[in-house]
């Protein structure tokens, strides 16, 4: 069974985990993910992740989810651009989440970062999705 949609598949698992409430989950590894996570724990959303190797050329992430008194800290987590419809936004109408008590990830020409980071720069990008 092939993954249509590797964000979206990792995404859900996150959020599955969370109302689980579990400590850690596993998906797949892509540099894109990758690169989501980092967003995520650098904005306090997520505690940390580890790529490790399942078997040679295989490559999985742990993810460690962060709770807050027994509660997720990720109270919203949604897909905005999908592979059958594509969100593209520049610069000045990169939407705000919950007037800013949450973030939107973009995936720019500069890389993949929050609505804040890529207004301050100046760039538009493929709106990956939002959280709360």
């Amino acid at each position: 069974m092939s993954i249509q949609d590797p964000i979206s598949d990792m995404l859900t698992i996150i959020r599955n985990g969370l109302k689980a409430k579990k400590e850690t989950v596993i998906t797949n590894h892509s540099k894109l993910k990758c690169d989501v996570l980092d967003v995520l724990i650098a904005e306090g959303y997520l505690k940390k992740y580890e790529v490790t190797d399942l078997r040679k050329g295989i490559k999985m992430i742990n993810i460690t989810l962060k709770y807050y008194a027994g509660e997720p800290i990720i109270q919203m987590i949604k897909r905005i651009s999908k592979p059958s419809l594509r969100k593209y936004f520049s610069a000045d109408s990169i939407p705000s989440v919950l007037d800013g008590r949450g973030i939107s990830i973009l995936s720019t020409n500069k890389g993949v970062m929050t609505d804040f980071a890529a207004k301050q720069a100046r760039v538009g990008g493929e709106l990956i999705c939002q959280v709360e």
